[in-house]
């Protein structure tokens, strides 16, 4: 469907909206990027630093990425999410960089269509392409263990002093 194609009786251009950010997400601005007068869905997937990982609390993530490249591979998945449900109207994906304490938003997605099921499955498979596609990088900052000795018997590793870790 070509971006000028009449989608639920709109003229209104198709669009594509693909951004990183060192900054917190707006998840209003990725909710209003979607929205379309001509779709009755816009889906959502907000994805959260949680405070637990692998048995210890989390601190912190930390994201890296190889900028050019998330762009044009995000590009990709839109083309592809585009093919596969052609009645998707917008598609807005933001993703942090740096630094994301515990509980903000890493990743924001927002895609919209005339109905609910296409919009829906088309987040779903956005985020599972963006996991493995897009070249960006997770650090989990954990909290370490600090009493002496049995440390090294429940978390790996050793301290002989009580040492305060982030």
């Amino acid at each position: 469907m070509s971006s000028r194609e009449e989608v639920g009786g709109s003229m209104e251009p198709s669009r594509d909206l693909i951004g990183l950010s060192s900054e917190p997400l707006s998840i209003e601005r990725v909710y209003s990027s979607a929205v379309s007068p001509s779709c009755g869905a816009v889906a959502l997937f907000i994805g959260t630093t949680r405070e637990h990982f692998e048995g210890r609390r989390v601190i912190r993530l930390e994201y890296e990425a190889y900028e050019p490249m998330v762009k044009s591979e995000l590009s990709a998945v839109c083309r592809d999410i585009r093919s596969r449900w052609p009645m998707v109207k917008h598609i807005c994906i933001q993703h942090r960089l740096g630094l994301v304490p515990v509980a903000e938003a890493s990743v924001a997605i927002a895609i919209s269509s005339p109905h609910r099921c296409e919009a829906q499955e088309a987040v779903g498979y956005c985020i599972n392409a963006l996991k493995a596609s897009a070249p960006i990088w997770k650090k989990v900052i954990k909290s370490v263990c600090v009493w002496c000795v049995w440390c090294g018997v429940v978390c790996g590793v050793w301290r002989h002093s009580r040492i305060a870790f982030e």
